[in-house]
C-alpha cells in the first residue's frame, strides 16, 4: 500500500488526533491533581507553622520555697516561666498533649474537667526520696494548665477533647 494515499493519511491521522486528545485530557486532569495538592501542602504548612506549642514553668521566681499544706484543691500559680512557646500556658489548638511533674516532699493530683488523672505523693524525711509522674491528655483550644507541656500532634475535632481547665491540685 501507499503511505501517502488519502485513506492511510486519514485513518492515521484520526489515530492520531484521539490519542492527541485523550492525552491533553489526562493533562488538564493532572494539572487539577497538582494544584489541589499544592493547595493542601500550603494548609497543612500553615496549620503546622500555626501549632507549635510547648511551655514549662516553675512555681518560684528563684530559690526554694514551699506551697501548702493545704486540705482544699488549690490551684497553683506558676511565677517563673523558663519557655512559652504558643501562648501563655494555654492550649492554642485541640490536641494531646504530654504533662510531668517531679518533686520531693509533696503530695499532688493533675485535674480534667474535676476528675484525677493521675497522682503524685513523696516525703522526703531523710533520704534523697522524690518522685515524678506524667499523663497525656487531650486540651481543647484555649484550656489553661499550670504544668510542663507540650503538644504531641494535633486531634481532628470530632475527637473527645476537655472543655474545664486543668488543674495542679496540692
Amino acid at each position: 500500500e501507499d503511505l501517502f494515499s488519502p485513506n492511510v493519511n486519514i485513518t492515521e491521522r484520526q489515530k492520531l488526533e484521539e490519542t492527541l486528545d485523550n492525552v491533553l485530557s489526562e493533562n488538564e486532569a493532572l494539572k487539577t491533581k497538582v494544584r489541589d495538592l499544592q493547595n493542601k501542602l500550603e494548609s497543612f504548612q500553615k496549620e503546622n507553622e500555626a501549632k507549635k506549642v510547648a511551655f514549662s514553668a516553675g512555681l518560684l521566681e528563684s530559690g526554694t520555697g514551699h506551697t501548702g499544706p493545704t486540705n482544699i484543691p488549690k490551684t497553683l500559680v506558676y511565677k517563673k516561666v523558663f519557655s512559652n512557646i504558643g501562648g501563655v500556658s494555654t492550649a492554642p489548638m485541640k490536641g494531646a498533649y504530654y504533662f510531668r511533674f517531679y518533686g520531693t516532699t509533696m503530695a499532688v493530683s493533675l485535674l480534667k474537667n474535676g476528675a484525677t488523672q493521675c497522682s503524685l505523693h513523696a516525703w522526703k524525711p531523710v533520704s534523697n526520696g522524690n518522685a515524678s509522674n506524667s499523663v497525656v491528655l487531650t486540651l481543647e483550644i484555649a484550656s489553661y494548665t499550670s504544668f510542663n507541656g507540650f503538644l504531641i500532634f494535633p486531634l481532628e475535632t470530632s475527637e473527645s477533647c476537655m472543655s474545664y481547665p486543668v488543674q495542679y491540685v496540692m
